[in-house]
């Protein structure tokens, strides 16, 4: 054990009886001198033995009053001292350590001998021996920093201990083992950094109106498996705040809950339809048609490996409890779905972007989970460069039988670099033709880039979530591991075409950012929507039926067709056929490039004639549908309210393993009572 820097001072002889009777006759003696002399007369003198000789009346009563003062003020001063001493040591001890710059590495100098009284004729003392410093951690510089001083009490203060002999303290010291380290003092926090508000950026798209079938009988559209805009609206719910209306996006809303839907047989058709057409809950006379897919389940053990790079935005903006320690859990998480055949690389951007980890195999999780740990906030947001650091350090590890993916994680505030939405757009895609896709993990609220993560996620072939608690951390990375980072199929596409004789009018609910013209479908170089295997994703169309209620005007002259088409282009479908639309899927392997073409026809058999005699699952979708476009202002809801959507989901709920459907419901209530406007938090 390294002795004690600073020993107890060893204890004085005890004075005699007779030197203490004269100690206080003398300071007695100069007690009352000092007095008199204050007051211009002389003092009678003391006897040195026996009692105090009597004194005149009219000093005694002034002058053994101030004599009592000055005792009881020297008790107090001797009982107060080593407290305060004490006070001060403690304060010393929890006040932090500052921050020193590593010095060179010098030979020390002497320090100057502590001066004394006049001493006698004695031996210098040898200095005592400092404490051994403990061995560095590995990896840690060899140049240690300057120790600091340790502070001192004044003279005037004496250790309450300085009155115990040696021999009293160090018996007493390796009984009881080292001293403990004494209590922090309560000090005020210094306040957390509020969260920004209002600098938010979503995509601005308006809700799709309804289209006349015999201008516009087809639909087509990109497919989103995304759930990012559900976890926004719940995180902007929570804080009893409304969502803006960007930040929903219905299709994402209703996508992200697992559905029911059968699946396929086998991998070889990766996809099965399902279809159902039911009355509109919130107006008369106008149907639903659902539109569910579901993607082929790949079995944990014959899933692909993984190469994966995960890129963490460490800037300063990210230093907020709900971003990167959020971050570190998350990854955490993903870490426990890898084994030895993964690979896992590390890539962090502020100012600046360098690789943490080089290419490391999943099964080694502390060394893993050691350089997540190590990562900290501060400084701008090089988000460019650290994309291309990551690509790089994907194609340096690049497997053509696993699935190359970056996985990143920030809130989308590039500020440094290459900051344009378009130029990076440029760079993922590109890299997407190498085989590498983008996955897109979001945190943070008040600053966060929703329109740039959904850009990049989208040209990327990746997925984007937003992550605002553990729990979604969980549902994206360990419960929907394999949909989220294994896809069956890319550049997945749907267009319906409807049927004149059975459908007057059409509206998509939702994916206006996905929306494709007629001619992209079969054109396999535009790029389109990825479906991660097991996934379900689900489309609805609002109709009017022919002969129903129409939202568009007839116009004055009818519709003419083209010239050039000749007289056949006026013959439409069979008057005798029935079918409400024809359904026709696209869709490309992970590693081809030509598209796959399956369809379906949706026909009266699929219809059912009251809303509650729909599927349960069909019901639940049409419930979240209109929650979502009720935040958007509810343009084609009409009075149905958020009570009826709590009433429909309730009653839809089902089997809800982890509650999900449950926690909507709560959502749905919350909205009732948020406020259209977050508070400033300043």
């Amino acid at each position: 054990m390294a002795p004690d820097p600073h020993p107890p001072l060893p204890a004085g002889p005890e004075p005699s009886e007779e030197a203490r009777a004269r100690a206080l006759a003398a300071a007695l003696a100069r007690f009352d001198a000092a007095q008199a002399g204050a007051q211009g007369f002389a003092p009678a003198p003391r006897p040195r033995t026996g009692s105090v000789a009597p004194r005149d009346a009219s000093r005694r009563t002034p002058s053994m009053a101030r004599t009592r003062l000055a005792l009881a003020a020297a008790a107090l001063a001797v009982v107060v001292a080593p407290v305060a001493w004490r006070i001060t040591q403690e304060r010393e001890a929890a006040r932090p350590a500052p921050t020193l710059p590593t010095p060179e590495p010098t030979s020390p100098a002497p320090e100057p001998a502590p001066k004394r009284a006049p001493p006698g004729p004695t031996a210098e003392a040898p200095p005592s021996p400092e404490p051994a410093a403990p061995a560095a951690p590995e990896g840690a510089s060899a140049v240690a920093p300057a120790p600091l001083p340790v502070p001192v009490p004044s003279s005037g203060a004496r250790a309450p201990s300085a009155a115990r002999s040696a021999a009293e303290v160090a018996p007493s010291r390796r009984a009881r083992g080292p001293e403990p380290l004494p209590m922090r003092p309560l000090l005020l926090a210094e306040p957390a950094r509020p969260e920004p508000t209002g600098r938010d950026r979503f995509p601005e798209a308006a809700p799709q109106g309804f289209r006349a079938v015999r201008e516009a009988p087809v639909s087509t559209f990109s497919i989103d498996a995304d759930t990012a805009s559900y976890a926004v609206v719940r995180a902007a719910l929570n804080r009893n705040v409304l969502p803006p209306r960007g930040a929903v996006r219905t299709e994402e809303l209703i996508n992200y809950f697992p559905y029911a839907y059968p699946g396929p047989a086998s991998a070889a058709e990766p996809f099965r339809v399902t279809a159902a057409v039911f009355p509109s809950p919130w107006a008369e006379g106008r149907k639903i048609v659902q539109i569910g897919i579901r993607g082929f389940a790949l079995a944990p053990a014959t899933r692909p490996k993984a190469n994966l790079v995960f890129l963490v935005d460490t800037s300063g903006s990210m230093d907020a409890p709900n971003r990167l320690p959020l971050v570190k859990q998350s990854l955490a998480m993903l870490l426990t779905q890898l084994d030895a055949r993964d690979r896992v690389a590390i890539v962090a951007y502020a100012g600046r972007a360098g690789t943490v980890l080089e290419p490391t195999p999943g099964s080694e999780r502390g060394k893993i989970l050691g350089a997540i740990e190590g990562l900290a906030a501060g400084g701008g947001t090089a988000g460019g460069e650290g994309l291309r650091q990551a690509y790089a350090l994907a194609q340096q590890g690049f497997d053509r039988d696993a699935v190359n993916r970056v996985v990143l994680a920030t809130d989308g505030d590039f500020n440094l670099g290459v900051t344009g939405r378009d130029a990076l757009q440029g760079f993922v895609a590109r890299e997407r033709e190498k085989g590498v896709f983008l996955s897109v993990l979001g945190f943070g609220m008040g600053n966060y880039n929703d329109a740039l993560m959904q850009a990049l996620a989208q040209n990327g072939n990746g997925a984007a979530a937003y992550i605002d608690t553990l729990g979604e951390a969980r549902k994206v990375l360990v419960e929907e591991a394999t949909s989220t980072l294994i896809p069956i199929a890319k550049d997945v596409k749907i267009q319906v075409e409807f049927n004149p004789a059975t459908v007057a009018e059409y509206r998509l609910i939702g994916y206006e950012t996905r929306a494709l013209r007629p001619d992209d479908f079969v054109n396999d170089k535009v790029d389109a929507g990825e479906v991660g295997s097991g996934q379900t994703v689900t489309a609805l169309y609002e109709v009017v039926p022919a002969g129903g209620p129409r939202m568009l005007p007839d116009l004055r002259y009818g519709a003419a067709p083209p010239a050039s088409a000749g007289p056949a282009a006026s013959a439409g479908p069979a008057e005798t056929s029935r079918d409400y639309a024809h359904v026709a899927l696209r869709y490309k392997r992970p590693d081809a490039e030509a598209s796959t073409l399956m369809d379906t026809v949706i026909d009266a058999s699929r219809e059912v004639p009251r809303f509650a005699d729909a599927p349960q699952e069909a019901r639940f979708a049409t419930a979240v549908a209109a929650f979502g476009e009720i935040l958007r202002g509810g343009v084609h809801t009409g009075r149905f309210g958020l009570d009826d959507v709590a009433r429909i989901a309730a009653a839809a709920r089902g089997e809800d393993p982890f509650g999900y459907r449950g926690e909507f419901v709560q959502l749905v209530r919350a909205a009732k009572t948020a406020s259209s406007l977050a508070p400033d938090p300043r």
